[in-house]
């Protein structure tokens, strides 16, 4: 699923290129492209102009030159490209937005990923009342999330996850910030002191930063950017996916574990689990 870098790198080419652009016509090719929670069919924003478009975590929206705005979600699998008029339908091609020279193109293989008319209230979506600021967020406080870590009492990779908590991690930089801060992922976070969280939370940023400088992280051809092109951090993982190979800190095997539902990979000596740290 694609996170806050792979994200903003769509945010960012989509307002190189759309700014100032109106829709002149919109097609919705399947259904599930339009969230349930939609307070009106895409069709409705026909002539509306692009004034600005704006993320918080993983959650885009499109202001316009009305009340509504237009947000949106990649979900496992969706892509936002910037696409001629002349070039030919993707196979899973879900709406079509026509700008004039170029078309906004939304393709979802795996239909999870959604778009939604929705109100702004202070200047948010109805879709990210709840998600919490990201690191890179004007309104991020970093002394606040770390009290809402803090009082989470629950493992610190399920704590990363919760949206609600600090938004835009997912599941690959999670690993990453965990091994570069050397924290097991079943760690409790009742159990860790604000300076470990705080270190935590600027490895997350770090790492996130380092994806974005590189336009993300693509393991295959499902996240591209709005010219189709994929991400390059892939090559600087030092943890996720590297399941068997050396530990670039230590030299240990990397090990994976099935935690929340998903993959979590560690580094066994430099990540040891609560338990084995306690009886050191």
């Amino acid at each position: 699923m694609p996170e806050l870098p792979e994200v903003e790198t769509v945010r960012r080419g989509l307002a190189e290129h759309i700014i100032g652009k109106k829709f002149k016509d919109i097609e919705v090719r399947h259904h599930r492209a339009t969230s349930p929670k939609s307070i009106a069919a895409l069709t409705s924003l026909k002539g509306a102009r692009v004034k600005e478009v704006s993320r918080r975590g993983k959650f885009l929206w499109l202001k316009l030159d009305r009340p509504e705005v237009l947000a949106g979600h990649l979900g496992m699998s969706g892509q936002l490209l910037i696409q001629p008029k002349s070039a030919a339908d993707e196979r899973h091609l879900r709406v079509r937005i026509d700008l004039g020279k170029y078309e906004l193109r939304f393709i979802d293989q795996r239909t999870f990923g959604w778009l939604s008319v929705e109100e702004s209230k202070g200047g948010f979506p109805t879709c990210v009342q709840k998600i919490a600021p990201d690191p890179f967020d004007a309104e991020f406080d970093l002394v606040e999330t770390i009290s809402r870590f803090a009082k989470k009492k629950t493992e610190i990779k399920r704590a990363l996850l919760d949206q609600g908590v600090m938004s835009g991690v997912g599941n690959i930089y999670a690993d990453e910030a965990l091994w570069r801060s050397k924290i097991h992922p079943e760690t409790r976070t009742e159990n860790m002191k604000n300076t470990k969280i705080q270190d935590l939370i600027e490895s997350a940023t770090s790492v996130m930063s380092e994806a974005l400088k590189v336009g993300g992280t693509s393991f295959d051809e499902l996240y591209v950017n709005v010219n189709g092109e994929s991400g390059y951090f892939e090559r600087s993982l030092s943890v996720y996916g590297q399941e068997g190979e050396g530990c670039l800190r230590c030299g240990a095997q990397i090990r994976r574990i099935t935690f929340a539902n998903r993959s979590s990979h560690f580094c066994p000596k430099c990540q040891p689990t609560p338990r084995a740290k306690r009886n050191h």
